[in-house]
């Protein structure tokens, strides 16, 4: 099978499983969802979710975030993974964006990255949600699912090379949706230890199921 056929056919069977969908997260504005895609690293969206109630209630805006002292900010975060440093990423990306952008969440990958707590991998998710750009967020989810399909050689050993392979293949149109059905497809079918290959609809052309099942 051609690599074009196998994006289309990856993409069609995805498309099939799932409506146009987003981020799990809940968030009432870009600086809402900046802070719970910083929190979700190495952390279920669930418990983001739960703690995120509470800590919008508080600091609903980055102006009002940056006046709040890391402990302060801990004492809301502290159920999720390593709360210590992410108290300090929150506070100071919301003294940041008070100083250098009037409270709001730039909009180019260079100034997102400059944010404490800010990687690659979260500025994408900002761009493609908020500006809606054709962004790709690599997370373990999209890396896994990438190598195992088949869609990506195994030279692609970081997330930014299975990002930029992926672009090459995906429509503009649809590079940002895409990310999320394959995210999904991960936290959902394509399990890390044990995927559900006998539930899954993408088995008759998976590179793993294929050498998992001779």
């Amino acid at each position: 099978m051609k690599k074009s056929e196998l994006y289309a056919e990856v993409l069609r069977k995805l498309r099939e499983q799932m409506p146009p969908i987003d981020t799990e997260l809940d968030y009432g504005s870009p600086f809402q969802l900046l802070v719970a895609v910083v929190l979700s690293a190495q952390c279920t969206d669930s418990r983001v979710n739960i703690v995120t109630k509470a800590l919008f209630q508080k600091y609903p805006t980055a102006q009002e975030m940056a006046k709040a002292s890391e402990a302060e900010i801990f004492a809301y975060i502290s159920s999720v993974s390593y709360p210590n440093s992410k108290a300090g990423y929150l506070k100071h990306l919301s003294e940041m964006l008070v100083r250098d952008y009037g409270g709001e969440v730039p909009a180019t990958m260079e100034d997102l990255t400059r944010l404490p707590g800010v990687g690659r991998k979260t500025a994408n998710v900002i761009l493609a949600l908020v500006f809606k750009e054709a962004a790709l967020a690599v997370d373990t989810h999209v890396f896994r699912v990438s190598h195992r399909l088949g869609l990506v050689p195994q030279r692609c050993t970081t997330p930014l090379a299975v990002e930029m392979e992926l672009k090459k293949h995906i429509d503009q149109a649809i590079v940002a949706q895409s990310h999320f059905w394959l995210l999904y497809h991960g936290r959902y079918t394509c399990l890390a230890r044990k995927p559900k290959c006998q539930v899954c609809r993408l088995t008759h052309i998976c590179k793993y199921y294929k050498q998992t099942n001779k």
